[in-house]
């Protein structure tokens, strides 16, 4: 896969070294000198990962990382800090700035590819949902990508496999503090356990006894109930290769035992932090389709979904020789309960209507508020007499109970009228179909409200 790759040094020997073993695999380079210049590429989306020196002048590379990782259009994008500094210390003080690796000159060319290439399909995922959360936007909803940002990775849950009692009490002892720590020794029931329990992250062991840990993270990464939680690997300096393999097969990233406490909570924090975030765009993306479509005031389907979807449904009836039919409904003399008790009490009203109505229909009845108090039902594979009686149970069940109003301290009668109609074989179009139960409709409420008429036949 190949990727923009920001290169920052302020010595434009490390520079042009690192541009030509990148070039030669086939990456885009990008290169800044400082840490204002490559701020500046990164907010103009001009990177997909960043390999950042620590050592510089004025800014340093943990300033830098601190700030990217720190804002909302920049914090998706993976750090990876280049650094001779090698001591435990300096590599923590990069991962609580937020960095996604720490690599030590001089660099494996190997390892540092591998890393590249893992960061860069981890952050291709999060890129489309971030576009779509910008759109969500104009739709009203908080920005989401400053709540993502602004994720801390703490209180995460936390599933631990590993066989060894020993190191699964020193795990557990360091996490606790600040998450909910679970541990499973079985292979097998542990991939049960992470499908069903909703973790932020699982640490794999890959020297389990009689299991390949490098096989539950690729069954991690590839179920679908698993694929979104973090995979951190455990293994041995000696486990190099399967480590690399690791990263290639899907997981997120990795520790080298004997493990650092300090380092173990900031690798997992920073796991924690990312898998919330593409969490927050999915649910601001999600958010934004329900908006497109729905009704928030009734949680029912919007005029433009029932728009379309009523075409559709109309098509497929009239292709298979299917029956369709049709409900308007109209609240009956609605505009006196706003005038009367308020718009919140007739918001109340419309509420428990449409609960009224999504009551008594099906799971592939579409039901659509058109406007105001009138509601359309299109029920598929249902004839005229059917419509009716669902229609007649649907008034029944308005008019049997009062509806409260004023947070459940007053009550008031409701009553409802409602024209019905089914497709017709001369029909062209599902706007033919509504005109006539829309034609019913007004009948109804001629005729004295509170009742159901059929269109007239043909």
């Amino acid at each position: 896969m190949s990727a923009r790759v920001l290169v920052v040094d302020d010595i434009v020997t490390n520079v042009k070294l690192l541009e030509a073993k990148l070039s030669a695999e086939y990456f885009d380079v990008v290169t800044a000198l400082n840490g204002i210049e490559a701020l500046a590429i990164c907010e103009r989306g001009e990177a997909d990962i960043v390999l950042l020196d620590v050592m510089m002048p004025g800014m340093d590379g943990f300033e830098v990382c601190r700030r990217l990782k720190n804002g909302a259009t920049t914090a998706h994008i993976p750090v990876v800090m280049v650094t001779a500094l090698d001591q435990p210390g300096d590599r923590l003080k990069g991962l609580d700035a937020g960095a996604d690796d720490f690599l030590t000159k001089p660099l494996d060319d190997t390892a540092l590819f591998a890393r590249v290439r893992s960061l860069v399909r981890l952050k291709s995922v999060t890129d489309e949902l971030r576009n779509r959360a910008f759109a969500s936007r104009r739709l009203g909803i908080a920005d989401p990508l400053a709540a993502a940002a602004s994720e801390t990775g703490l209180n995460g849950r936390i599933l631990v496999i590993e066989d060894r009692p020993t190191v699964t009490e020193r795990l557990s002892s360091a996490l606790s503090a600040f998450h909910i720590v679970e541990i499973e020794a079985d292979p097998h029931q542990a991939l049960v356990r992470a499908a069903e329990g909703d973790y932020d992250s699982v640490l794999v062991s890959l020297d389990l006894k009689a299991y390949d840990g490098l096989r539950i993270c690729s069954q991690l990464r590839s179920l679908e109930r698993t694929r979104n939680v973090s995979v951190l690997m455990l293994g041995e300096a000696e486990d190099r290769a399967r480590i690399l393999r690791g990263l290639e097969i899907g997981a997120h990233d990795f520790l080298i035992r004997p493990v650092d406490r300090n380092e173990l909570l900031a690798r997992v924090r920073t796991q924690v932090r990312r898998k919330r975030f593409t969490e927050r765009l999915r649910d601001s993306v999600q958010s934004s389709m329900e908006m497109a479509v729905m009704d928030q005031l009734t949680g029912l389907h919007n005029r433009r979904f029932m728009d379309s979807r009523m075409g559709t449904m109309f098509d497929e009836s009239a292709l298979r020789a299917r029956s369709l039919a049709m409900l308007v409904l109209d609240v009956d003399r609605f505009k006196v309960v706003n005038d009367t008790w308020g718009h919140d009490a007739g918001d109340e009203v419309l509420r428990e209507f449409a609960d009224r109505v999504r009551a008594c229909t099906r799971g592939i009845d579409l039901v659509a508020r058109m406007g105001g108090e009138e509601v359309v039902v299109v029920l598929p594979d249902t004839s005229l007499d059917a419509a009716c009686a669902v229609a007649e149970r649907i008034r029944e069940r308005v008019e049997a109970e009062p509806f409260s109003i004023h947070r459940n301290t007053r009550s008031i009668t409701v009553t409802v009228s409602i024209g019905v109609a089914s497709r017709r074989a001369g029909d062209a179009s599902a706007a033919e179909m509504m005109k006539r139960a829309d034609d019913a409709l007004y009948r109804a409420k001629d005729a004295g409200r509170n009742r159901v008429i059929v269109a007239n036949a043909a």
